[in-house]
């Protein structure tokens, strides 16, 4: 199921974050699975930003899962990835977890993400 929350932010501006979109650029080897709900406040000001950043970034879909969870946060992958605050995003390398953005983080998924696989 695709989140609609995670149809990019159209006026989110690239220029503006080059570092970041340079950084998710270069790890085209890592895939993005981002839990979310449309009905969740967080992922509606969260996530149309970071996919704009992922599509700035030239991140193929291939690369990006979306799974909704419902009110309860009950949903494909949430016990196995431990997923108890939505939105969160796992980025993974050769199926092993490297970085991950939780919700109540203090700067953005995509900043937080790119400082991480920097």
């Amino acid at each position: 199921m695709t989140l609609e929350t995670m149809a990019p932010n159209p006026v989110w501006d690239d220029e503006a974050h080059e570092s970041t979109v340079s950084v998710l650029a270069e790890n085209d080897e890592v895939t993005y699975t981002i839990w979310g709900g449309d009905w969740c406040k967080d992922c509606r000001s969260q996530l149309p930003d970071f996919s704009a950043a992922l599509e700035a970034a030239g991140v193929e879909d291939d690369r990006i899962t979306h799974v909704a969870v419902d009110r309860e946060k009950n949903g494909p992958g949430v016990d196995e990835y431990d997923i108890e605050y939505i939105p969160t995003i796992v980025v993974e390398r050769d199926g092993e977890e490297i970085a991950r953005f939780v919700e109540s983080e203090s700067v953005p998924a995509a900043t937080y993400l790119a400082e991480q696989l920097s």
